[in-house]
């Protein structure tokens, strides 16, 4: 097939979720004969190359701006394909490009899109990007060929909300192997004796939360917030207000040393409040570390049994009692990580989840490709 990706910033990804979940699918279709494109904003990537990893990147501009870059890259993009690559099948990522998927229909190629959860939840949008993002969720099993949840608790949602069933294909991690200690060097760290958050330091990831918990805790350890955002400046210059010396900020990390800082973590701590899968806590658990996470049920959908949750109706109160809990009990820890290992192997696996996304354009592919023997497995369940 011919398959194009429209919504994200691009790959290699260096931001977020959505961005690995792209390069983690697209690099394995393409490795399995699919001629497949990324479309990237240039000042997201820093890669100025045409390939990456037999995925065809299209660099195409934008609007600097909070509110409009997104759909207006996405608009580009959508245009850009239709003239002049003309896939068999458009993949689309957050509800709020539902317009797009729709544009893309009526350029004649069917589009599928992700719709990441409740975007309208989240505190950074102001009260007119709210209602868009509402209309857009609603839109999105109009405009697009198929909605994909990928959480359990997001397709319960769009069912009872707009009465819309999605195929439910979860984000996927890897497994890691030993890891080296450089990074924690670089900063200052000894493994085992840190808490860890990674995230968009914005307020509906709660790191204020975390923060404020852990200047409550008499412990040796250090608290370790990895991560940046365009547009919370001053949230997160209220973040390093802190007076607390243990807390050490690190600024974007990705790659290698972000795997180092996962693996050798003493707890990672995941306080978001909202959205539906995500990919950061999936990738805590394949690094074997003890998670802790505000019990949002999708949040508890994909730690089952295999990690620790506080009650986060009570705040930084609820974040501290658990997390105390969890640094004052190494065994339970222990069991934790191995637990957390277990769940990744047999419920969160990347050529599992590429094989469901080809399964699914196939179905709705122009040409009508269908994969023999390749069931879709918890899709559309």
């Amino acid at each position: 097939m011919k398959i194009s990706m429209l919504g994200t910033r691009g790959i290699p990804a260096n931001y977020s979720g959505f961005e690995t979940a792209v390069e983690a699918i697209s690099t394995r279709l393409a490795a399995r004969g699919h001629q497949v494109s990324v479309y990237c904003r240039p000042h997201m990537v820093d890669f100025e190359g045409e390939d990456y990893r037999g995925v065809r990147l299209v660099h195409l501009p934008t609007v600097k701006n909070k509110f409009l870059d997104t759909i207006v890259h996405t608009f580009i993009s959508t245009v850009h394909m239709g003239i002049f690559n003309r896939p068999d099948v458009a993949v689309y990522f957050i509800a709020g490009n539902s317009p797009c998927a729709l544009l893309s229909r009526l350029l004649g190629i069917p589009s599928l899109i992700n719709v990441d959860g409740l975007d309208s939840h989240r505190q950074k949008w102001n009260r007119l990007a709210r209602k868009y993002i509402r209309l857009a969720e609603w839109f999105s099993p109009v405009a697009a060929n198929r909605v994909i949840s990928d959480s359990r608790v997001i397709k319960k949602y769009y069912r009872e909300r707009y009465g819309k069933d999605s195929d439910f294909i979860p984000y996927g991690a890897d497994v890691l192997q030993e890891q080296g200690t450089e990074t924690l060097e670089q900063f200052g760290l000894e493994a085992g004796q840190y808490v860890l958050f990674v995230g968009r330091p914005v307020p509906e990831n709660c790191a204020h939360v975390l923060i404020k918990a852990f200047e409550k805790i008499e412990t040796d350890m250090k608290l370790v917030i990895v991560g940046d955002a365009p547009y919370a400046e001053e949230y997160i210059d209220e973040l390093r207000a802190t007076k607390d010396e243990r807390v050490i900020f690190t600024g974007y990390l990705f790659g290698e040393g972000y795997r180092q800082l996962s693996y050798h973590c003493g707890v990672f701590v995941v306080p978001t409040e909202v959205g539906g899968t995500h990919p950061v806590i999936l990738e805590a658990m394949a690094a074997g570390a003890c998670l802790l996470v505000n019990n949002h049920p999708p949040n508890l959908e994909c730690i089952g049994d295999a990690g620790a949750s506080y009650d986060g109706s009570r705040g930084e109160e609820g974040l501290r009692e658990e997390l105390e809990k969890l640094l004052d009990d190494p065994d339970l820890r222990r069991r934790l990580k191995k637990k957390a290992v277990e769940r990744v192997r047999s419920e969160y696996n990347w050529d599992r989840v590429a094989s469901m996304y080809e399964e699914l354009c196939g179905r709705y592919a122009r040409k009508g490709f269908r994969k023999s023997g390749k069931p879709l497995g918890e899709g559309g369940t």
